[in-house]
């Protein structure tokens, strides 16, 4: 019979469907070669195209030039300069559209991926988040920071050259600030943080664990909205990303690009978002709340019943799921 199971943090509830239910290597995206050159004389990211691009706000380099760096979004979705200014007309409500919209260029390679790269070069990367996470929170426009990732087609992303993306953006989202209040409204009535909960319990039954380091742990959800979707979360307890510690971003950089080197090697290279989770710039520090990565590879598609109903339907078991993605050797 299928289950369904509720993100205790979140409140959300998944269709675990047992009768539709598929092995995890069905689930292999079966991709050609990658084909793709070292350096693309069109690609606005690869080294001597920079003319092409905008300045750079954060840059890590050595001996022999850039290893990674963050440059403003040619195509913003919000504009950096001007006040945020709210208008309220009847029913109308409406602010300016001023935030700070920039893309991290992750290496100079064109044809690579995270899950490819070594671990020092992943940290170069995490290294860039924490800088420009820290500089957009501290603008007072700046309500809400998103890091996040899109590979392949079916994520989203339109330059194949590996990239990520970082949002500070004036209004903080209704679902963000509904995880918000469920985080206190656990905290309130047990006196603990419910991602702490969720993860002493992940570790203890150990079914759905993929990875675990000194300062992290991945895992794939009991309540996995889709196939592998996967969470990574600090064992301190920090609210904010913005707190990250030098050993937890190298230890970050390690179990994101073995995660990643999992999943490309387990399913073949799958299109994926990757998002960071994080406080609200005006909460901070916070008992209740607790940052994280959620990882969600683009196997699947969202149809009719998700959209109507806001529940999603995963046709593979969690458990079955993580014990696939422990067996990959990389």
């Amino acid at each position: 019979m299928p289950e369904i199971r509720q993100n205790l943090a979140t409140k959300e509830w998944v269709i675990i469907a047992t009768e539709r239910a598929r092995r995890p290597e069905d689930f292999k995206t079966r991709r050609t070669e990658n084909k793709l050159p070292a350096r693309s004389d069109t690609c606005p990211f690869c080294p001597g195209n920079e003319v092409n691009a905008p300045g750079e706000t954060c840059v890590i380099s050595d001996e022999n030039g850039w290893k990674a760096k963050s440059v403003p979004n040619k195509y913003p979705a919000l504009q950096a300069d001007g006040d945020r200014t709210r208008t309220i007309k009847g029913i109308k409500r409406y602010m300016t559209g001023v935030g700070i919209h920039e893309v991290i260029i992750e290496t100079p390679v064109h044809n690579t991926t995270t899950a490819l790269m070594k671990d020092r070069d992943v940290e170069d990367i995490i290294r860039i988040y924490r800088e420009r996470y820290i500089a957009l929170s501290e603008d007072e426009r700046i309500e809400l920071v998103t890091i996040f990732k899109n590979h392949g087609e079916s994520a989203g992303t339109s330059l194949e050259h590996p990239h990520s993306q970082i949002v500070g953006t004036p209004v903080v989202p209704q679902h963000i600030r509904l995880r918000i209040e469920e985080a206190m409204r656990y905290f309130d009535d047990n006196g603990e943080c419910v991602f702490c909960r969720m993860m002493k319990e992940e570790l203890r039954e150990k079914e759905r664990i993929i990875l675990e380091t000194d300062c992290f742990v991945s895992f794939i959800l009991y309540a996995a909205a889709s196939p592998f979707h996967t969470w990574i979360l600090p064992k301190r307890h920090t609210a904010s990303f913005g707190k990250i510690s030098d050993r937890e971003v190298a230890d970050l950089a390690k179990i994101l690009r073995t995660t990643l080197a999992k999943m490309y090697y387990g399913l073949e290279n799958p299109d994926f978002n990757y998002v960071i989770r994080s406080s609200p710039c005006d909460i901070g520090e916070s008992d209740s709340f607790h940052w994280y990565l959620s990882i969600m590879p683009r196997i699947t598609k969202t149809a009719g019943f998700e959209l109507g109903s806001g529940m999603y339907i995963n046709t593979s078991f969690p458990e079955e799921s993580a014990k696939f993605l422990r067996g990959v050797k990389i």
